[in-house]
């Protein structure tokens, strides 16, 4: 890996939260106070349609085609996340010798596949053509995913830190 991959994965990774954060500050509503997450987490056509129907056009902001330019703008997203995670993991996990941190880098590539499948059910949802079963692979996708970025991140923070204390965190961006 060069040098400044981890970096650029890094800096990639920072500049799509802050897109995606504009890009999704509308879909905060009272109905959906957490915005995208509301619907990533609509394990059912009720919940779905809760979603849908905050989100309807009220003049002024159309909230679903905000969801979807948010949704599409996941794609890359989740291109800098996984992949930053995957080889920040994966390079700690060889510096510490640790084998379970090489399972971990698996996994964050694993959040990035599932993602993808998670956004595939949002915009099938977003195109008015959702169903239940939509509606559950998308959050049972969803919920893998945050639970191995979670794991990832926390591996990543955590070896950050031991290779600081074992003055060893110069190997990570070598």
């Amino acid at each position: 890996m060069k040098k400044y991959s981890l970096l650029f994965l890094l800096l990639g990774t920072l500049i799509m939260i802050v897109v995606m954060t504009k890009t999704g500050a509308t879909l905060k509503t009272p109905a959906t106070p957490k915005g995208i997450l509301d619907l990533e987490f609509a394990y059912n056509t009720g919940a779905t349609t809760t979603v849908l129907n905050a989100w309807l056009p009220n003049g002024t902001i159309d909230n679903t085609s905000a969801a979807k330019t948010n949704t599409y703008l996941d794609f890359i997203f989740l291109f800098f996340y996984a992949l930053f995670l995957f080889f920040t993991c994966d390079k700690i996990a060889r510096i510490t010798k640790n084998k379970i941190g090489a399972l971990i880098a698996n996994g964050a590539l694993l959040a990035g596949f599932l993602d993808v499948i998670e956004n595939a059910g949002m915009l099938i949802t977003l195109s008015g053509s959702g169903s239940g079963k939509v509606a559950f692979i998308t959050t049972f996708c969803s919920a893998i995913k945050w639970a191995l970025a979670v794991i990832a991140v926390v591996y990543v923070l955590a070896g950050i830190v031991q290779l600081i204390i074992s003055k060893k965190i110069r190997l990570l961006f070598a």
